[in-house]
């Protein structure tokens, strides 16, 4: 017979074992999402200026993705093409973005 073994019971520790054992500057930067996050949030619930707010929340976005792009997908290590890349599809998608928004 086969020995088989459940894990069942280790998913929710593991999980939380994997967060604790994140280096600091990836906590530090999961904060500084979550934090950006939050301040778009509360700033579209608070704002009555459209275009200044489509401003601040293209702006927020850039950076988030950034964060996510050169902290946790490791684009820092990436061959500097790619970071080329990922830097002129930002500003040409805040640039489309904007001029709908502003013209």
């Amino acid at each position: 017979m086969a020995y088989v073994r459940f894990d069942l019971a280790v998913t929710l520790p593991y999980s939380l074992l994997n967060f604790l054992a994140m280096r600091k500057k990836d906590i530090i930067t999961l904060v500084l999402l979550i934090s950006a996050t939050l301040f778009t949030a509360a700033l579209s619930v608070n704002s009555d200026d459209l275009k200044y707010l489509v401003f601040v929340i293209l702006i927020a976005s850039g950076i988030k993705f950034s964060l996510i792009a050169f902290q946790f997908m490791e684009l820092k290590k990436a061959h500097t093409f790619w970071k080329t890349a990922l830097i002129c599809f930002l500003v040409i998608f805040f640039g489309v973005v904007s001029i709908i928004v502003f013209y």
